[in-house]
């Protein structure tokens, strides 16, 4: 037979509402959401691949408005030859049944719903075995099945599953477990996984696709999707990355030192491509030491650039100040506010008090510090 070629994706994660960010920003990464669909379809043509597997989280919540649902069926359509194998995930599983009642209403000829774990020929020689989540948490290895099914001695095997292999570290209870063998249990070429939002290969054979659009800092870079060859039965997998996301996540720590000079580190920190800073969420974390007056120009050197970027975060809550008398004779020579800027000094650098009464006297020094320069200039 043949080669198979796809598309492995996954946490698609319609109708997010990144609601941590400024209104501005929410709607460029919701818009950018909206359209992956019709990236992943154009992927698809532009590779050869007749395929997409969506290992779950097609939608990000439970209750996605009938607009979202229809409109994305609508985009999946619109190429009638490129076929969609969809499996619920925790986020879209059976518990929400508006999801899959519209969906198997509204959903076109070239759109395949898998709610059952059952073997589905979706290809010539080729059989899927679909791990559908029936509820948020399982509470179960929801791939076993897969171990004692049987198909055609000459079909490929491909599993399709949403769940962790390893332990992720999620804050949410009833994390379940997928063996870590089942690829080689279940005599599969090759296991589509979903639930981890960045490509992670487990094994040869057993691989995370990773969300074809970022959505957090935890997973640097723009989101992507895998394509898979399956040369035959037996065959090594050749899986290649595929760059989709729009948006580009950066998170990065400027070091300083006294002497430093600040905004030009920080401008040393920044992506080398001006021309795509308007599509780059980048958090910087400043740590160490600097003197107060380069404290100031590493803030407005921030407050410069910031705005040519989709998002962008200067932390400088860890970096700290090395004060010194001229600092303070900036500030005020004399009088009541040189005595309020002693005292803060003295508290910032007071290690009887606990961490937290520091950092405020020092940010409030720092304030200070900045509003006397801006009214001098």
């Amino acid at each position: 037979m043949p080669a198979f070629r796809f598309l492995h994706t996954s946490d698609l994660h319609l109708g997010k509402r990144f609601g941590t960010f400024e209104e501005e920003i929410r709607a460029d990464l919701q818009q950018a959401r909206l359209g992956i669909v019709a990236t992943l379809a154009r992927t698809a043509a532009d590779h050869g691949a007749g395929h997409v597997l969506i290992a779950g989280d097609s939608f990000d919540t439970e209750t996605p408005s009938q607009r979202l649902i229809r409109q994305t069926l609508a985009t999946m359509g619109e190429t009638s030859a490129l076929h969609w194998w969809i499996i619920p995930g925790n986020h879209d599983s059976l518990g929400a049944e508006l999801i899959w009642t519209v969906m198997q209403a509204h959903a076109p000829d070239n759109v395949h719903l898998l709610t059952d774990p059952a073997p589905t020929q979706i290809a010539p020689g080729v059989t899927l075995l679909p791990a559908p989540c029936p509820r948020r948490f399982p509470g179960t290895d929801l791939t076993a099945w897969m171990d004692g099914c049987e198909t055609p001695q000459e079909h490929l095997r491909i599993g399709l599953a949403h769940g962790g292999v390893i332990d992720f570290g999620s804050d949410e209870p009833g994390g379940d477990i997928i063996s870590p063998r089942r690829a080689e249990t279940a005599r599969l070429d090759y296991l589509a996984l979903g639930d981890w939002h960045g490509i992670f290969t487990f094994d040869e054979r057993t691989r995370y696709s990773g969300t074809p659009e970022r959505d957090r800092f935890k997973h640097a870079g723009r989101g992507g999707c895998l394509l898979v060859d399956l040369p035959g039965p037996g065959a090594p997998p050749l899986v290649t990355e595929v760059e989709t996301g729009k948006y580009n996540w950066q998170e990065r720590t400027l070091r300083l030192t006294p002497g430093d000079d600040a905004a030009e580190a920080l401008i040393r920190l920044l992506p080398h491509d001006r021309t795509d800073w308007r599509h780059t969420l980048l958090k910087i974390t400043a740590e160490g030491w600097c003197h107060l007056p380069e404290r100031l120009r590493l803030s407005r050197a921030a407050a410069e650039i910031a705005p040519e970027f989709c998002h962008f975060d200067l932390n400088d809550g860890p970096l700290q100040t090395e004060y010194s008398a001229d600092d303070l004779d900036d500030i005020a020579q004399g009088g009541a506010l040189r005595m309020a800027a002693e005292t803060l000094r003295n508290d910032a650098e007071n290690t009887d008090l606990a961490r937290r009464d520091r950092d405020v006297s020092a940010a409030a020094l720092n304030r200070l510090y900045g509003l006397v320069q801006e009214a001098a200039e």
